[in-house]
């Protein structure tokens, strides 16, 4: 049986896809570092904006739980984050979520989100059920505990979704130093999130 993940990851062929950063949401996270979970996921969606990768960005419950993180939509300007209306973990449930989402044409589906256990384990098992080739990038994500973390991880895995770090996607879809935004990456993604330093 051929595996169709030993190819690394395209940025003609990837979509992102973020789940309800917003300030309650994160303040609830206990499995991880909320500062260093912040920063992840700000890099990757400043890698996507780079490689012009389609993002989908999608909230719960706006009046309650906070914007979307400010600096991810500062970053990508052009994407309207979609504040669900479908009050449920699973957000591609909501319509407008999957429309948007399949009218990029693309099957390979990174994505992470808050909290793992809930809304990133269900979205990311409805992406599998749907076709998606699922890329989950975990030190993005944080839960309710580090057990609730590990376990919607483990959960994940055993389905099907590949665990990746933000800092590999990005380099996936850069593939190499050669390639002519691989300053841009240096400079506004790697420098500034990962104290990567230049020789």
């Amino acid at each position: 049986m051929e595996n169709k993940f030993v190819n690394s990851l395209d940025a003609d062929k990837s979509l992102l896809l973020l789940v309800d950063y917003q300030r309650a949401m994160l303040y609830g996270v206990e499995s991880g570092d909320r500062t260093l979970i912040k920063n992840n996921v700000i890099a990757l969606a400043k890698g996507a904006a780079v490689f012009d990768i389609p993002t989908v960005l999608t909230c719960i419950n706006e009046k309650r739980n906070g914007h979307f993180f400010p600096e991810i939509t500062d970053a990508l300007p052009a994407i309207n984050v979609i504040n669900r209306q479908n009050p449920c973990f699973d957000a591609m449930d909501d319509e407008e979520v999957t429309q948007v989402m399949q009218r990029t044409n693309r099957k390979q589906l990174v994505m992470s989100g808050l909290w793992t256990s809930m809304c990133f384990a269900h979205t990311a098992l409805h992406g599998l059920r749907d076709g998606y080739d699922v890329f989950g990038v975990v030190d993005a994500a944080g839960g309710e505990s580090k057990e609730s973390h590990d376990m919607a991880v483990l959960r994940m895995i055993q389905a099907g979704v590949v665990p990746v770090t933000w800092e590999q996607v990005v380099a996936e879809w850069m593939k190499t130093w050669k390639n002519p935004k691989a300053g841009q990456i240096e400079q506004d993604v790697f420098a500034a999130h990962n104290a990567f330093m230049s020789m």
